[in-house]
């Protein structure tokens, strides 16, 4: 009988004196470099005599947690853990991968007092020779300010573990595609609307359109959000400093008109073969150049009171 009691005995002592690190390197193995914990293999994977490091995981992924932030940042901790188990097993086996859920693990996060998810922590070495220098074995907390992105992540666990973490980006061939397609598909198009675009009456019109949306103040209104009127029938803003989304229209337009008169007193009216049109044209536009640039003139006499130059109005 106390034989028997031996015998039985000897698997659980064997159980027992199993080496902890290599208990996390089959966990981690299981888990394709990335170790899920509940509170107990938590307290195993955290213990005060540890001789390894670990970054852990804190997060909610159940859909009825509704933490979109814990699935937005779990595809790029997998691939981190997943680039550092390519790794030789002598350094993976001092640094280990751990992702506790909240339903697996809710006593640990009141423990330590979590309220939001996803958070990060990373344990040092708390004996042997991978203890840091400064003797501080309390956990850091990963900073999110750089996002969810796993490049930033894995630069910056990589402090922790006994060399670097491996990663690095896949390739993004969707986009090197859609690239592609995207050239072929302006060459095809180059093809049929080269005409348009080698039309100088094309370069002119965008030239004028530049112009006057510089010239008007719409960038200034979009730069600073300006409203778009005063209130109370108000379009126009008091002094040079100040511009309301209506005064832009106005002014624009007041601009292209006498951008137009210009243009025809320039390119068109000296090329009209009948003597009296051509008069009559030139009496026109010149009006036109006149009135609206009085029109402007008295626009910025509204705006500064002390504007001391007038035409007609």
């Amino acid at each position: 009988m106390n034989l028997l009691l031996v015998l039985l005995a000897v698997p659980l002592c064997l159980a027992a004196a199993q080496d902890p690190v290599q208990q996390l390197s089959e966990l981690a193995a299981a888990g394709k470099g990335l170790i899920k914990l509940d509170s107990n293999t938590f307290d195993l994977l955290t213990s005060p005599q540890r001789t390894w490091s670990v970054s852990v995981q804190m997060t909610a992924l159940d859909p009825k947690r509704k933490c979109s932030p814990c699935r937005e940042f779990n595809p790029s901790w997998n691939a981190v853990a997943k680039a550092w188990a390519t790794v030789p097993k002598a350094q993976r086996d001092q640094h280990f991968f751990a992702t506790l859920d909240f339903d697996d693990g809710q006593t640990t996060f009141q423990k330590l007092g979590l309220q939001t998810a996803p958070v990060v922590f990373v344990y040092p070495a708390a004996q042997g020779p991978r203890t840091p220098a400064n003797g501080k074995t309390s956990p850091s907390k990963y900073d999110f300010s750089n996002g969810f992105d796993p490049a930033p992540l894995a630069e910056s666990l990589s402090k922790h573990t006994p060399i670097p973490i491996p990663y690095t980006d896949p390739i993004d061939w969707a986009r090197y595609i859609l690239m592609l397609l995207g050239g072929l598909g302006f060459l095809f198009v180059l093809r049929y609307i080269s005409p348009v675009v080698q039309n100088r009456w094309t370069w002119a019109i965008l030239t004028i359109g530049t112009s006057l949306i510089m010239t008007s103040g719409y960038m200034f209104c979009r730069i600073r959000g300006m409203p778009s009127n005063g209130g109370k029938g108000n379009w126009i803003a008091s002094g040079f400093q100040n511009q309301f989304g209506q005064e832009v229209n106005v002014v624009a337009s007041l601009y292209g008109l006498l951008s137009l008169s210009f243009l025809m007193l320039v390119m068109v009216v000296p090329y009209q073969t009948s003597p009296s049109r051509q008069r009559i044209q030139v009496y026109l536009w010149t009006g036109v150049f006149v009135v609206v640039y009085s029109v402007l003139v008295s626009l910025f006499r509204v705006k500064n009171r002390g504007y001391p130059f007038k035409l007609l109005l």
